[in-house]
């Protein structure tokens, strides 16, 4: 599903290029649940950057489900995340002033389909993630925890070949990670390819392979006997 061969990336600061991925090697296969783990400066977020096709590796190759990643402008860039991505963010990202069945239909729009349709779809995928209820709600009337369903719904609506999910309990409790947790996993137990980038070492534990960056390197890649969160919930 994804393969990066040799990876580098630099930032110019001042006068100064910062060298921030110094080589990475690194694939995930269908259906994997993968942690990506690594202290501030690891270079994890700018991995991650790359593989949501925010920002363009200096040297190396990224291929997303057979397709080369490379010398994309910002429209074919844009196409391919609706088609192939979807995001969890740690601060969820919700339009403010649309309800969560608006926020949830978002990616749908932009795939021009028609508004019944995406209305239904949106509430399908609000039904999912155990918000059917609360789908006329604006986020400030939601929880930090309802909040973060309504983006996972929103990121699945698209049906995306992989989910890319950025520290998606940072911003929340322990229960609440572990109830987010354990929606994670059923996803991924149906079949989704998640890569979930976390400091936290109880939740990397709840995925199926923990890879760990230290200056710009992988330095461990290794399977992991998975938690489920829902005996902790």
């Amino acid at each position: 599903m994804i393969t990066i061969k040799d990876l580098h990336k630099s930032y110019t600061m001042g006068t100064n290029s910062l060298h921030v991925l110094k080589g990475i090697n690194f694939s995930v296969q269908e259906g994997e649940l993968v942690s990506i783990m690594g202290s501030s400066g690891s270079g994890k977020s700018t991995l991650l950057n790359i593989l949501g096709m925010l920002d363009e590796a200096d040297q190396g190759s990224y291929t997303l489900d057979g397709v080369p990643i490379k010398n994309l402008n910002e429209k074919i860039a844009a196409q391919y995340r609706n088609k192939f991505l979807g995001f969890i963010f740690q601060s969820f990202n919700l339009i403010n002033y649309k309800s969560a069945l608006d926020n949830v239909g978002m990616p749908l729009y932009y795939q021009g389909m028609k508004r019944k349709e995406r209305t239904d779809k949106a509430m399908a995928y609000l039904e999912k993630v155990g918000l059917a209820n609360w789908a006329h709600h604006m986020p400030n009337e939601l929880s930090g925890g309802q909040k973060q369903r309504v983006a996972i719904a929103r990121a699945l609506a698209s049906d995306p070949k992989v989910l890319l999910a950025d520290e998606p309990t940072g911003a929340l409790d322990t229960k609440t990670s572990y109830e987010v947790m354990d929606l994670i996993q059923g996803i991924n137990d149906e079949g989704k390819t998640i890569l979930i980038v976390t400091h936290e070492d109880d939740i990397a534990h709840m995925t199926k392979r923990i890879v760990n960056l230290k200056d710009g390197l992988i330095i461990d890649d290794a399977p992991v006997n998975q938690v489920r969160a829902a005996s902790h919930v």
